[in-house]
């Protein structure tokens, strides 16, 4: 058996090795690193298929969402509303804008963000709300997108982990993660489902005025050299990570397919135990499985995770200290925020390996181990 890995990202290469290295090659006979004609090409292309106006490339998921709040002329003070429960590179560009985090509850079935509590959570001083499509589902758009109109607030898709979703609308209208919002933002870590081979980002918008905005505060505030018109920043992606990306953004759905079927085995392999939990996935939203994580009921998840370590199988715990409870949220006085389904996910959920490279040997012996450990 082939030694498992939470992520395989050298074995998908190896399937695109040729086209790949043509493309990186291309790239360096024309020296044109920084927005090079591959940039233009994947950002064209990644618009065709997510069906939005614009896309503006970036150099990371977490500069994405930072340009997105910039670009909005949210001021100190402003409240953002944003899950506890997600990647600390959510919120953690609220604080660095001098922007106030308000943190609400999560569904304890999708893992997204509670519209009910969003609703709770809306003062005055709400100026936007950043919903995550958590571990590759869809968060409840139809309710926040409402919930944004009623109060004039902006929405910011959180979708790093979610690329290539579909969302579902009651009036069975289709649109990806990513797109539904004032802005959306992404991630290209090399283990997202659309993975660069380093650093990257991209924004998603359909509006004209934003996307120009967004345009200039990725390159210095200037949409002329040397002339800049607005406080920016240097985020850019480079003409190799959007060449591999061009690539690979052909495969997605593919690749997204792929990791629907790992899950689905693991589905079946678990289904009836009590103790273990299997994602769900709403009505209104496909799935494309960033992440397999499953809830644990009256396990002990750290001798789990021993356990799998013993006999070789990775696991991750995402994320084991919400939001409210970091250090570097303090001066907040949020410690203490009565957040009960947050804090029991926490507690509870594990995440087993998923990626578009493993076999059924390998999810045969990952899923006999669990299960031989929880019926013991």
């Amino acid at each position: 058996m082939r030694p498992i890995q939470m992520v395989d990202t050298k074995s998908q290469y190896l399937h695109i090795k040729e086209e790949v290295d043509k493309a990186i090659h291309e790239v360096l006979d024309t020296a044109a690193y920084i927005n090079g004609k591959p940039v233009q090409d994947f950002t064209a292309a990644l618009s065709a298929y997510l069906g939005v106006k614009h896309t503006i490339p970036c150099a990371n998921g977490t500069d994405a969402l930072q340009i997105a709040m910039m670009a909005l002329n949210l001021q100190p003070g402003d409240e953002v509303i944003t899950p506890s429960f997600t990647y600390i590179a959510t919120t953690e560009v609220v604080a660095l804008l001098r922007l106030t985090p308000v943190f609400v509850e999560v569904d304890p079935q999708t893992f997204c963000i509670d519209p009910v509590s969003v609703r709770k959570a809306i003062t005055p001083k709400t100026k936007a709300i950043v919903p995550v499509h958590l571990y590759g589902h869809a968060a409840p758009m139809e309710e926040i997108l409402a919930i944004a109109k009623e109060h004039n607030l902006y929405v910011i898709e959180d979708n790093a982990q979610a690329i290539g979703c579909d969302y579902t609308f009651t009036d069975g209208t289709k649109k990806k993660t990513g797109t539904m919002g004032t802005i959306g933002a992404t991630s290209f870590y090399p283990s997202k489902n659309l993975g660069a081979f380093g650093d990257g980002g991209a924004l998603f918008t359909n509006d004209d005025n934003l996307a120009h905005q967004m345009k200039m505060i990725a390159n210095h505030g200037q949409q002329k050299r040397y002339y800049h018109e607005v406080v920016g920043c240097n985020s850019r992606l480079d003409s190799i990570q959007a060449a591999v990306l061009h690539i690979k953004l052909k495969k997605l759905d593919e690749y997204n397919a792929a990791r629907a079927a790992v899950a689905a085995f693991y589905n079946k392999a678990f289904a009836g135990n009590a103790k273990i939990v299997t994602p769900y996935v709403a009505n209104y939203s496909a799935h494309v499985y960033h992440q397999y994580t499953l809830q644990l009921r009256g396990v002990d998840r750290d001798a789990l995770v021993s356990y799998l370590a013993e006999h070789k199988i990775p696991s991750m715990i995402y994320y084991p200290v919400p939001g409210h409870k970091q250090d570097m949220f303090a001066s907040f006085g949020l410690s203490k925020t009565n957040m009960p389904v947050t804090d029991s996910l926490t507690d509870a959920v594990i995440s087993l390996p998923i990626h578009t490279e493993m076999d059924e040997e390998q999810l045969s012996y990952i899923s006999t181990h669990v299960l031989q450990f929880i019926n013991q």
